[in-house]
């Protein structure tokens, strides 16, 4: 998230402590200030991001201007370049990009700037988890949406997005047991497993507000029983450079 106040370290440790892991934009439209002048996509009292729900709201009345998101996307693109970072893929913060009026600009800036990759955010949905499936379906109706006004040139980086997996991840006590029955059940495809690893901190506070739920799901990922579960010899990890 390169408007955030930890990009630069971000940075400094992918270039430094990680030179072969794929890393991608995740593009923000909700959380702090723009990098671009974009009058659709910011309150003009605050000069920050409108809120999510706001978004969501201009998104489907039609009030986005496609301009606007594409010199968003491509400055949020061109400040990861300037770090000496090559995007392998992209995806977005609340999954923005699947929005109608966003999605569009989204891929062909993304294939402006060479990413290979963009994000479908489709989860498989299951009666077994009516909570997280509602969340899914409301992902692919918009979606669905959003797609109409994709040119057929723009949905390659789409049809190389691997599989995707998270949602009913996200924000549960249970996270270690629901990540273990994910791996057991993945696809013999590439999948994609989102998580939000990470600490809980007075400078996340002031970003967003999903914070305790990082600190169990990095435990989840470092449990000997989710280890153990990779070692197995049925699902071999990879990064996007290798998708």
């Amino acid at each position: 998230m390169v408007n955030t106040p930890a990009f630069g370290a971000a940075a400094d440790l992918a270039r430094e402590r990680a030179p072969i892991l794929g890393v991608g934009l995740h593009f923000n439209l909700v959380s702090g200030r723009p990098v671009s002048p974009v009058s659709t996509l910011a309150n003009p009292r605050t000069g920050e991001f409108f809120s999510l729900p706001e978004l969501a709201r201009r998104a489907v009345s039609g009030q986005i201007g496609a301009a606007d998101v594409r010199r968003e996307c491509d400055a949020q693109l061109a400040a990861l370049h300037a770090e000496g970072i090559a995007a392998t893929h992209l995806d977005s913060h609340r999954h923005t990009h699947a929005l109608p009026g966003i999605l569009a600009p989204v891929l062909a800036s993304a294939r402006a700037a060479g990413v290979p990759i963009v994000r479908r955010p489709l989860d498989q949905l299951s009666l077994a988890d009516p909570v997280s499936s509602a969340k899914m379906a409301l992902l692919h109706a918009s979606w669905r949406l959003a797609l109409r006004s994709v040119v057929p040139a723009d949905r390659e980086q789409l049809r190389r997005s691997p599989n995707f997996r998270g949602i009913a991840l996200q924000d549960r006590q249970d996270v270690r047991s629901r990540l273990l029955a994910v791996l057991d059940h993945l696809p013999p495809t590439p999948t994609e497993i989102m998580l939000h690893p990470g600490y809980s901190d007075d400078v996340l506070a002031a970003q967003d507000a999903y914070r305790e739920a990082r600190d169990r799901e990095l435990a989840a990922l470092l449990s000997p029983g989710v280890r153990e579960r990779l070692t197995r010899g049925d699902v071999r990890l990879v990064n996007f450079r290798n998708v």
